[in-house]
C-alpha cells in the first residue's frame, strides 16, 4: 500500500465533501418536512388516512434505494408527459434526480420513525392538553410531536447517518461526490485499494462528527452527560451500499 497515494487521494476527495453534504442535507430537510404530516396520518386510526401512507412507506422501504434512483434517473425520461413538461429541466439534471429519490426514500423511513414516537406518547399528555383547551393542531405541534421527537431522536440520528452514507449511490448517475471522485481517480491511477481507503476515511470522519453532534443533542435534551461517541449499528441497513 502506498501511503503517499492515500494521502493525495484523501486531499483530492475532500473536494467531493460539499456535494455529499448538500445532497444529504437537502434530502433530510425535505424528508423531514414531508414525514411530519405523513407520520400523523400514518398514526391515525382512520384507515383511509393511514393506508395510503403505509403503502408509500412500504414500497420505499421495501425496495433498494439504488433501484429507486435508477427509476427516477432513467425511467422518468421515458414518460412523454415528463419530457414535455416544465419538470424536465429538473429531471434532466442528475443532481435533482438524486435529490428527488433520496428525499422520498428518507421521508418514508422518517415517517415510520416518527409514527412510532407519536403512538408512544402517553395518552395522559394529550388529555392534559385537551383539558386546558388546546386545539387538536396545537396538541400535535406543542405536545405530541416534541415528545415524540425526543423519544425517537436516536433512531432519527441513525437515519441521518444512513442517508449520509447513501449519498455514495449518486456516483452511479455521474455525480462527482466523494465516491464519484473516487471512481474517477481509480480509472486514472488503477489503485482502487488506496483510493477507496481514503474515501472510507472521509465517510468515517463525517459519520463520526454526525454521531457526536446527535450525542450532544441527546445529552442536552435529557440533562445527562454525553454517552459513548460511537453508536451501535444503524437503525436499519441502507440497501445496495
Amino acid at each position: 500500500m502506498k501511503l503517499a497515494l492515500v494521502s493525495d487521494a484523501f486531499l483530492t476527495l475532500l473536494g467531493g465533501v460539499p456535494l455529499t453534504l448538500l445532497l444529504a442535507g437537502l434530502s433530510l430537510v425535505i424528508g423531514f418536512a414531508l414525514s411530519v404530516p405523513l407520520a400523523f396520518l400514518r398514526a391515525s386510526p382512520n384507515r383511509l388516512q393511514s393506508l395510503p401512507v403505509l403503502t408509500y412507506t412500504y414500497v420505499f422501504r421495501g425496495t433498494p434505494l439504488l433501484v429507486q434512483l435508477f427509476l427516477v434517473y432513467y425511467g422518468l425520461s421515458q414518460i412523454g408527459f415528463v419530457r414535455h413538461s416544465i419538470f424536465w429541466r429538473f429531471f434532466a439534471d442528475p443532481f435533482w434526480c438524486a435529490l428527488f429519490a433520496f428525499s422520498l426514500n428518507s421521508a418514508a423511513y422518517t415517517t415510520e420513525i416518527f409514527r412510532g414516537g407519536i403512538q408512544a406518547v402517553p395518552r395522559g399528555m394529550i388529555e392534559a392538553g385537551q383539558a386546558i383547551g388546546l386545539s387538536a393542531m396545537q396538541i400535535r405541534l406543542r405536545i405530541v410531536f416534541p415528545i415524540a421527537l425526543r423519544m425517537v431522536l436516536p433512531s432519527y440520528a441513525n437515519e441521518v447517518i444512513g442517508m449520509l452514507k447513501a449519498t455514495s449511490l449518486a456516483s452511479t448517475v455521474t455525480l462527482l461526490e466523494i465516491t464519484g471522485l473516487a471512481r474517477k481517480l481509480v480509472s486514472e491511477t488503477f489503485a482502487p485499494y488506496e483510493i477507496f481507503l481514503a474515501a472510507g476515511l472521509i465517510y468515517f470522519a463525517l459519520t463520526f462528527v454526525a454521531s457526536r453532534l446527535f450525542n450532544l443533542l441527546e445529552a442536552h435534551l435529557s440533562g445527562a452527560p454525553p454517552g459513548p461517541i460511537l453508536r451501535p449499528a444503524a437503525f436499519r441497513p441502507r440497501q445496495a451500499l
